[in-house]
């Protein structure tokens, strides 16, 4: 396990009962309630020191409520430093009134996430009014995570470079497409996307594009070696991706995992991947 404290800077907490989740439909292990009592089970024994809540995908409906739900759970879990909050980009300059709406509800409002990974338009991030809701982000001093799949990293490293003024984390390394152990060309568009000052990688959700029930660390480590070089140490950080994470793996095994393929860190950089990077680009309050 790792010596240092961890921040996860990607946790979900859900109660389908409460706002509609449609994609959890026919997923039983997941639709079900999720909340700070069920973190704090299935993570007993690490040293979690803060936590950043990432938008759930509910239906559109209820985004604007979802914020102040989770400032609800924060009560029950004072770790909850930041929430990722969604938003509708794709609006352009009229996203303005909606980020404002969403600043006032309090300073854990960190950053917003408006996820494109099932969009059918592998452009769809390079809509005229989608860049200008990105560029809008850091008036407001918020970030942007991005959730995609690889084959969409072209036009997502276009996005960042049209937005060199907005803070982006790019969520779960881009998902690629580990259960084939395909590695190009996922590899040069991170290279490329990389190169881009304005991005952090996100660490996480890499066992749920493996194999479920078979993934083996040794599945894992190319694409974690790969962030790490290309990003290097400044760049990255750790995201459980729970209550996700369960449909290949419990919690602490992803910890482990994680633990053992970056074992050669230095003591600094592994501070860095486990909480210090997350804690800085959140802005998360000082320990």
């Amino acid at each position: 396990m790792p010596e240092c404290a961890i921040v996860d800077c990607h946790v979900h907490l859900w109660d389908p009962l409460n706002f509609r989740m449609s994609w959890l439909d026919g997923s039983p292990l997941i639709n079900k309630p999720f909340g700070p009592a069920e973190f704090r089970q299935h993570t007993a024994g690490l040293n979690i020191e803060a936590i950043v809540f990432v938008e759930t995908g509910i239906e559109p409906h209820y985004a604007a409520l979802e914020p102040s739900w989770v400032l609800e759970r924060a009560q029950e879990d004072q770790r909850i430093q930041g929430i990722v909050a969604a938003a509708p980009l794709e609006h352009g300059e009229c996203v303005r009134s909606f980020l404002k709406a969403l600043t006032r509800i309090g300073p854990r409002v960190k950053g917003v996430r408006r996820l494109t990974q099932d969009e059918p338009d592998t452009s769809f991030c390079l809509r005229p009014d989608f860049v200008r809701g990105a560029q809008i982000l850091p008036e407001l001093g918020l970030t942007c995570d991005l959730c995609i799949k690889h084959w969409q990293l072209e036009a997502t490293t276009e996005l960042v470079r049209r937005c060199p003024q907005t803070q982006f984390m790019l969520d779960h390394i881009a998902k690629p497409n580990i259960h084939e152990h395909l590695l190009d060309p996922w590899r040069e568009q991170m290279r490329k996307l990389a190169a881009l000052p304005n991005v952090v990688c996100k660490v996480s959700g890499m066992v749920t594009e493996g194999d479920h029930a078979n993934w083996k660390p040794e599945d894992l480590a190319p694409y974690v070696k790969h962030v790490l070089e290309v990003f290097g140490e400044d760049r990255v950080a750790f995201g459980g991706d729970w209550p996700v994470v369960l449909l290949a793996s419990p919690y602490r095994r992803w910890v482990e995992t994680l633990d053992a393929l970056t074992a050669h860190l230095s003591a600094p950089a592994k501070r860095k991947l486990w909480a210090e990077n997350a804690r800085r680009f959140y802005r998360l309050a000082a320990r």
